[in-house]
């Protein structure tokens, strides 16, 4: 299978290039990327020796695709300008450029040149006014939601389904992949084009260059091991604000399964993430960091929320699950364990990124 990746040497991009790279013998992985995300540039040894192609170009330009030699199997379309923050200090062009015109160009190369896509969307697609309105109890370690039933459509005790209202704002970063989703749909029914949309929660492991507004969590890691200090942000400042985490290779897992069952996926979008067992607060978070690197740091508190945060999502992953009977194996424990040796085998390139 003939694979095209973009974003291919970032995080998420990086980790399923080498994953179908090593998954079969006949596989053959392009990667391209514009490596503007700092730390991109050092995960091209690792891609080459893996036997993936780089090519350097930029999703915004139409022409960087086009150069690509040949046809694919399949495009993964894994770029993206990841903060839910972007846009909201200066002109959100970047970020509405990278997700949703460079969404369209990645379309048009496939429409003629790939069999079929794969989307990597964000929960963020899902409005902010009723995430932030959900009925939210405060527990000594995180924010929970109440046990009784919650009669909000895509709400149950399993997390936030498909069925969640996307029909209110949700950042600059949430709109942009929405829209592209649409894009998706339409490309799908009108040019008969085969894809999958994966609406992805916080993706969190080795390999990540974690910042405070995209990656915190590797960043928590990262802190803690090198001795550096933090803070918790938002919501009373009190680390409370839960998440549910998905390993890189869980995910691998997953869309493996989708290239090999187009005819139940095609056309479906699914909620993608660690779910129920995946969440954690970053309360409890600190709490694994300080296991796993032996280390407490200094953790000050700014109790003021920004206006795209909110203060408790877990993914609902049930439809993905009933139709490729596929669960995230790796819990948040896991994760810091394999974040904290890859920072250990690697730690003197990683201080400068990292910290």
């Amino acid at each position: 299978m003939k694979i095209l990746i973009t974003g291919g040497a970032g995080f998420v991009g990086g980790a399923l290039a080498k994953f179908f790279q090593r998954d079969a013998a006949n596989n053959s992985v392009v990667v391209l990327d514009n490596l503007r995300r700092r730390g991109s540039e050092s995960n091209l040894d690792r891609l080459r020796s893996e036997g993936v192609t780089f090519v350097h170009g930029d999703i915004r330009n139409p022409a960087d695709l086009e150069a690509l030699g040949g046809t694919f199997d399949v495009l993964i379309e894994a770029s993206a300008e990841p903060s839910v923050h972007a846009g909201l200090a200066e002109s959100p062009r970047y970020v509405l450029d990278t997700n949703l015109v460079g969404a369209l160009n990645c379309l048009e190369f496939a429409r003629t040149r790939c069999g079929s896509l794969v989307f990597l969307s964000s929960s963020r697609v899902y409005s902010i006014k009723p995430l932030t309105e959900l009925p939210i109890v405060e527990l000594p370690t995180r924010f929970e939601l109440q046990d009784e039933g919650c009669p909000i459509p895509g709400v149950s005790c399993q997390g936030i389904s498909e069925g969640f209202s996307c029909n209110s704002h949700r950042s600059y970063y949430g709109g942009s992949k929405l829209a592209a989703e649409l894009l998706c749909q339409e490309y799908a029914a009108q040019a008969g084009l085969p894809m999958v949309i994966n609406r992805c929660g916080v993706i969190a492991g080795p390999g990540q260059f974690g910042k405070t507004d995209q990656g915190v969590f590797t960043l928590w890691v990262a802190r803690h091991y090198f001795g550096r200090s933090l803070k918790y942000t938002g919501f009373g400042g009190k680390g409370l604000q839960v998440r549910d985490l998905l390993h890189p290779d869980d995910l691998c897992d997953l869309v493996r399964r989708q290239l090999q069952s187009w005819n139940v996926v095609s056309g479906r979008t699914f909620n993608v993430g660690g779910g129920r067992p995946g969440s954690v607060s970053l309360l409890e978070f600190t709490g694994l960091c300080q296991d796993a690197t032996g280390r407490k740091v200094a953790i000050t508190a700014d109790p003021a929320t920004s206006p795209v945060d909110i203060p408790w999502y877990v993914t609902d992953h049930a439809q993905v699950t009933t139709y490729l009977n596929w669960a995230p194996l790796r819990t948040p424990k896991h994760i810091v364990h394999d974040i904290t040796d890859w920072i250990r085998a690697n730690e003197s390139s990683l201080a400068p990124i990292l910290v």
